[in-house]
């Protein structure tokens, strides 16, 4: 059984919400390690810690992601304050690792596995999740009054299906597969473009900029994509310097979680506190 110098949550989940976690969580004296799929689509990759696995490394904000298999190498990375991320679908690793707590981070938006019997804090980010039922607390994923807040009795608010408003878009800010096929030729994330630029294709179609802006997102190349699927995002405040620094929402729900973990008094023990 793995032992970690710092108490250890394992995120399941690498995207950028995922990542605002874990960047709020290392710097606040926790260890994080992320499991992810074999084939991570998170769109703002630029602060993702799912981008290990396909890199090797990964640089967010300040603090280093690394792709990691054995135990041993998790151990070397949390020994070096690096964020281990393993392919680990099923969060197997947590029977071989002395955890604090799980967060599960995918954003599936439905009923997960239930986990709460698992005998670690278990800790939900948004739709699908529910406090008592199947993790201890639910933290709030939509934007708006209650974005960030621990839910310690029910669910989450519903998903929207409407993506978050950017400046004066919404809907359009986000890209979509034009066909099914695989996504090739992205450019990379932060080049500012035109309305109209051809970002990346699936087969022959084009995924054009829907108006001028910079690429604050695309998923990596070479994957397979179905028609309508979200593949990027567009900001059209044109800072270059948004694409690589973790959103604000990701910093409100990894404060959310960190709130809640510092709830348990077990969990501020193991912290010193």
């Amino acid at each position: 059984m793995l032992n970690s110098p710092r108490p250890l949550v394992l995120i399941r989940g690498g995207g950028d919400l995922a990542s605002g976690v874990a960047l709020r969580l290392h710097r606040s004296g926790f260890a994080a390690l992320i499991a992810e799929i074999k084939q991570p689509l998170a769109v703002r990759r630029a602060v993702a810690f799912a981008e290990a696995i396909y890199t090797g490394e990964v640089q967010v904000e300040e603090v280093t992601g690394r792709r990691v298999q054995a135990l041993t190498e998790i151990a070397s990375a949390l020994r070096e304050h690096v964020v281990p991320v393993m392919i680990d679908p099923q969060a197997r690793v947590r029977e071989d690792v002395r955890l604090a707590a799980i967060v599960d981070a995918r954003m599936r938006k439905r009923q997960p596995e239930r986990t709460i019997e698992t005998g670690e804090v278990v800790i939900g980010l948004g739709p699908g999740f529910t406090a008592g039922l199947d993790c201890h607390a639910v933290i709030e994923t939509n934007r708006g009054h209650a974005m960030g807040r621990v839910i310690w009795d029910g669910p989450a608010e519903e998903d929207t299906g409407v993506p978050e408003a950017v400046g004066d878009y919404r809907g359009d800010r986000v890209l979509r597969a034009p066909a099914d096929g695989v996504l090739t030729g992205g450019l990379e994330i932060g080049t500012v473009v035109k309305d109209g630029d051809v970002l990346a294709r699936v087969g022959e179609r084009p995924v054009q900029a829907p108006f001028d802006g910079v690429l604050r997102g695309l998923i990596h190349d070479g994957l397979p994509v179905k028609t309508g699927m979200k593949v990027g995002d567009l900001d059209p405040r044109g800072v270059v310097e948004h694409c690589f620094t973790v959103s604000d929402k990701a910093l409100a729900v990894g404060g959310g979680v960190l709130e809640a973990l510092l709830s348990f008094e077990a969990i501020r023990k193991a912290l010193g506190g």
